[in-house]
């Protein structure tokens, strides 16, 4: 049986048991999380999709951190026009508990 779910703008296959990392969520650790899924598929092949899915994921949150830094250089040509940016998106791991179909 798994899940696709969406947060943060993106969207993800989940199984029970499966820790994935998320954007921000503004929950504590160890604090659990109910997620709407998107689209269910039993374990008989059986697919529930679509907005009358009232189906929901629930989640753990196991670790909030900061994902790997990105440098980001803008150049242009014969200017001498040169900017070095960094960035760390915050991130959130969640371990998925259950699929309630």
């Amino acid at each position: 049986m798994f899940a696709v779910i969406a947060t943060g703008g993106k969207q993800y296959k989940v199984a029970v048991g499966d820790e994935i990392n998320v954007e921000k969520l503004d929950v504590d650790v160890d604090a659990a999380v109910d997620l709407p899924a998107l689209m269910v598929v039993d374990d008989d092949d059986k697919v529930t999709v679509g907005p009358d899915t009232k189906a929901t994921v629930k989640a753990v949150v196991v670790d909030q951190f900061k994902g790997p830094k990105l440098r980001i250089f803008h150049y242009r040509n014969k200017t001498g026009y040169r900017r070095k940016k960094g960035h760390r998106q915050n991130l959130t791991r969640i371990r998925v508990e259950a699929i309630n179909a």
